[in-house]
């Protein structure tokens, strides 16, 4: 079991997981440097796979990168450049090198990136490729073949409580929770009503399922127009940008902003804890874990877990 299941399923500790940053040209080195920001902070961070549809070093070797690094990786799959064969390969392959931890995306159509020409493949969506991690989990290839012996897996997957169509939000949750899913990371969500409706009926429907909202460390106003215009899913109120943006500090404001949505998700039930994506890259990552009541782990803390 992996130390991030462990939290999640034995223990009623808040968690915080943070997406690791994609990897080109001297992964490595950037690789070392994130890895030692994230150290002591993150029981667990994302390996990403082509994010924002652009193509980056494998999520296969960024989450072996990450695992060789001391901090413990959650392999995205994603479902829109790979068919069924590829995604069990790269599952069982990561799984020979200790990767425990899966979260299933659909993934975003090829025209949010730079290759819009590159054909999409999305054999299976999210919730189907839920289903193939179960029945890897269990020992078996989706045709029936054996696996063995089988990979330990702990399954999570990703939804978005602020898009439409809302009513149908919990219903999805309901499907991969159904198919084996233990852990949710959720889309940031920038409409407090709309989190917490969905957060209310995940619970309602007595799902075990770890919830994990999203927040954003960002510098002012410039990224949330980016996330509002470019990305698909994040839908921005206008009150918000304009709070940030006509600030007198709109990096403070912007600090603010996240520390204020990141303190209203933990409120909710079924939350167990935060994932985190900084675009800031400075200090105010710490100041954020500091503030919401985190003290960094050190690797005697780790050890002492293990033990």
């Amino acid at each position: 079991m992996s130390r991030f299941e462990h939290l999640i399923t034995q223990t009623q500790e808040t968690v915080f997981t943070a997406e690791f940053p994609a990897l080109d040209g001297n992964g490595m080195a950037k690789a070392q440097k994130a890895a030692d920001r994230f150290r002591g902070w993150f029981d667990a961070v994302n390996s990403t796979d082509n994010t924002a549809a652009h193509a980056h070093a494998s999520n296969v070797t960024t989450a072996i990168a990450i695992k060789q690094l001391g901090l413990e990786p959650i392999m995205q799959v994603v479902c829109r450049d790979k068919n069924r064969l590829a995604i069990q390969a790269d599952i069982v392959g990561a799984s020979m090198f200790g990767i425990e931890n899966f979260c299933a995306l659909t993934g975003d159509d090829v025209t949010a990136g730079d290759e819009p020409e590159a054909r999409r493949v999305f054999d299976l969506d999210g919730p189907q490729l839920v289903q193939v991690m179960g029945s890897l989990k269990r020992g078996q290839y989706l045709s029936g073949r054996k696996l063995d012996p089988a990979p330990h897996m702990f399954i999570g997957a990703v939804e978005n409580p602020g898009a439409p169509p809302f009513e149908y939000r919990v219903q999805r949750v309901a499907k991969k929770y159904g198919a084996g899913a233990r852990f949710m990371q959720l889309q940031i969500c920038y409409h407090q009503d709309r989190l917490e409706k969905f957060c209310a009926g995940v619970a309602a429907a007595g799902m075990k399922i770890a919830l994990l909202p999203t927040i954003v460390l960002v510098k002012g106003a410039r990224p949330l127009h980016f996330m509002h215009d470019k990305v698909p899913g994040i839908d921005i109120p206008a009150d918000q940008i304009s709070r940030v943006e006509n600030a007198a500090d709109p990096a403070e404001a912007a600090y603010l902003q996240t520390l204020e949505f990141a303190q209203h998700a933990l409120a909710q039930p079924n939350v167990r804890g935060l994932h985190v994506t900084d675009f800031r890259g400075d200090d105010t990552l710490d100041r954020l874990m500091t503030d919401l009541g985190r003290t960094r782990k050190t690797e005697e803390d780790s050890h002492a877990h293990s033990a």
